[in-house]
């Protein structure tokens, strides 16, 4: 692990000072190896898959760690919008000239090295490492035994070709072991890593009582949709389900509808129906009194827990509300600041929801499963962060760089 560290700072001292023209050969090839070897990766990650399901491992685990061409191509066109995206690099801030003759400027460098712990989700493996090669920081990478050989493949693969477009050795690297002690032994790597990400829900806590480097938290998305009195019904219909049918294994899918009851009698049977064979309903008692009967649908009462709740599958919890102002309540209760939604045509009732619900990304009229860091032109993500230091949000290629100040001079001394 030592050496990982001593590589890994090696490789991000050259990389800072690389040319932009190299990081987006670097990028290039690393996406032209994935389309190249696309049947290894895919061979490896069958690997993974059929060793899960042979150890129980079923739902959204299963869904994040299953790679597929359709999804190897998407790794791929985000490290290629990665590599079109401006250098953060070298950007200057500030730049101002004092009084006493001194220029003072503020400019956008690299991290340094950016550690990322991650459970099954081989995609991260390629986001990662695409946007901490653009940002000029070196990336060690640490993905679950779920998705070993497929994290291993990956990051073989695209290290490889990093290094050969031009690329410092080390600038990726993958730690080809899945001991947890040495997951401890990296968080105390205070000489050698700038920042550490866990990418995981269970991985969390671990981190945060171990962690002797600075940890940029994410990825718990308790996510709620509330349907206004003053909502298009349809356009409501569209968007809960699209929250939580489209992707229901992810952090930004729906977990909470929000009704408000003067539409709840049109709303709630129109989404029962959409919802019937497939959505499994938890309502409160108003809820359930209106979606009983609706054919198909498997509507149960909500028990306390099933709000505040990130269910990871194809279930919702129901909760009608006599007001905006309840609605606001229910949300800051029991939100983790990811993503929550508001659905309405009322101006002023929109603008409340934004300006008090502090969660790190709202939405108006949209669907939550837009919180990505390529929906939002980032390229790609390296966590969608719920803290609110130093990143909230999507985090792509500037929140994982920092500043330095540059003062020029002509001699100047301060005075005694």
């Amino acid at each position: 692990m030592q050496a990982i560290g001593r590589t890994a700072k090696d490789a991000a001292r050259k990389l800072a000072s690389i040319s932009t023209d190299v990081k987006n050969k670097a990028l290039l090839a690393m996406a032209d190896a994935l389309d190249a070897h696309q049947g290894e990766i895919l061979r490896a990650n069958q690997h993974d898959m059929q060793a899960s399901q042979e150890a129980g491992v079923t739902g959204y685990i299963l869904d994040r760690l299953l790679l597929t061409p359709e999804r190897l191509d998407q790794y791929a066109n985000d490290m290629r919008s990665v590599a079109t995206l401006p250098d953060p690099v070298g950007e200057g801030l500030v730049r101002r000239t004092m009084a006493n003759g001194l220029t003072i400027s503020k400019v956008r460098v690299p991290l340094g090295v950016v550690a990322c712990i991650y459970e099954a989700r081989p995609n991260v493996t390629a986001d990662i490492a695409s946007l901490c090669l653009k940002a000029g920081n070196a990336t060690i990478l640490r993905g679950g035994k779920e998705a070993f050989h497929s994290n291993s493949t990956i990051a073989r693969l695209i290290s490889r070709a990093a290094t050969e477009a031009g690329a410092p050795k080390g600038a990726i690297q993958f730690i080809e072991s899945t001991d947890r002690a040495l997951v401890k032994e990296l968080l105390g790597m205070v000489d050698y890593i700038d920042l550490v990400v866990p990418r995981g829900g269970g991985l969390i806590p671990f981190v945060m009582e171990h962690a002797k480097v600075p940890v940029l938290i994410g990825g718990v998305g308790v996510c709620h949709t509330y349907v206004d009195k003053a909502a298009d019904v349809e356009m409501a219909v569209d968007i809960a389900d699209n929250s939580k049918t489209r992707r229901p294994s992810i952090c930004n899918a729906l977990d909470t509808v929000i009704v408000h009851r003067d539409v709840a009698n049109e709303y709630l049977p129109a989404l029962a129906k959409r919802w019937a064979g497939e959505v499994e309903m938890r309502c409160d008692a108003a809820a359930l009194d209106i979606v009983s009967g609706v054919d198909g649908l498997v509507a149960i009462e909500a028990q306390a827990d099933d709000f505040g709740k990130e269910h990871l599958a194809l279930v919702a919890t129901v909760k009608v509300v006599d007001s905006l102002d309840e609605a606001l309540d229910v949300v800051y209760q029991y939100s983790t600041g990811h993503s929550d939604c508001i659905v309405t045509e009322d101006y002023s009732a929109a603008q409340r929801f934004v300006n008090e619900v502090d969660t790190a990304v709202v939405y108006v009229n949209a669907s939550t499963q837009f919180t990505d860091g390529a929906q939002f032109g980032l390229g790609a993500e390296i966590i969608d962060s719920t803290q609110k230091l130093h990143a909230r949000g999507p985090v792509g290629l500037e929140e994982i760089t920092t500043y330095k100040w540059i003062v020029l001079g002509t001699g100047q001394i301060r005075p005694k």
